[in-house]
């Protein structure tokens, strides 16, 4: 074969691969086309963190959180978020969704082992508290269940969720992408802050 019938060939050989993908698509119902459908909120998924520690636990707090929420509304995820950053006041119903699906997450996460301990938060903690070093090494020097024993996470992180304004935490949100993030955020700090009241009452 010349230079010049390779050349040409091979634009016929392509659409010839081309049409016998397509028929094959065809023929297993490739020609229906459904539009993707938003993950259903109320449905248990997986959720995992690159982050550590209290960071990590709070970010899966917070992707489980807001799927209870868009659940307990009857939207989906996504349908949820918008409404948050387009509106500047949102309802009680919103409100009340959102601290409720927060409250779920910490349920869930107790009952399927993924709430870590408290001992396990502690140092952390300790590290952004203004108690003086010698508090500091006695309550480092506590074994971890005399720690686990005062301190239960669930009951940590309810009182956090509870003590959270959220109506001024998602006040002026105008991106979508960013309200997870700003969730997180002050979720975070409401978390330490319970924690290390709870962890001044272990001395």
């Amino acid at each position: 074969m010349t230079g010049l019938h390779r050349w040409v060939g091979l634009p016929v050989a392509a659409v010839v691969l081309v049409c016998g993908v397509v028929g094959v698509q065809l023929a297993h119902g490739g020609g229906e086309y459904e539009p993707l459908r938003p993950a259903d909120p109320c449905s248990a998924r997986a959720v995992t963190s690159q982050a550590e520690g209290i960071d990590g636990l709070t970010e899966r707090l917070v992707l489980l959180g807001i799927d209870g929420a868009a659940c307990r509304l009857g939207v989906s995820r996504e349908a949820f978020t918008l409404e948050l950053a387009q509106t500047d006041s949102p309802s009680d119903a919103q409100i009340d969704a959102l601290r409720g699906g927060l409250k779920s997450a910490v349920t869930r996460m107790k009952a399927d082992g993924t709430l870590p301990p408290a001992s396990a938060l502690v140092d952390e903690s300790l590290d952004s508290t203004d108690l003086n070093d010698l508090l500091k090494s006695l309550i480092r020097a506590l074994p971890d269940s005399a720690i686990d024993a005062a301190l239960k996470t669930d009951d940590v992180l309810v009182r956090a969720i509870d003590d959270l304004d959220l109506r001024t935490v998602l006040a002026n949100l105008d991106d979508q992408d960013a309200l997870e993030q700003q969730i997180e955020v002050a979720v975070t700090g409401a978390v330490k802050a319970s924690l290390e009241a709870r962890i001044r009452g272990l001395v």
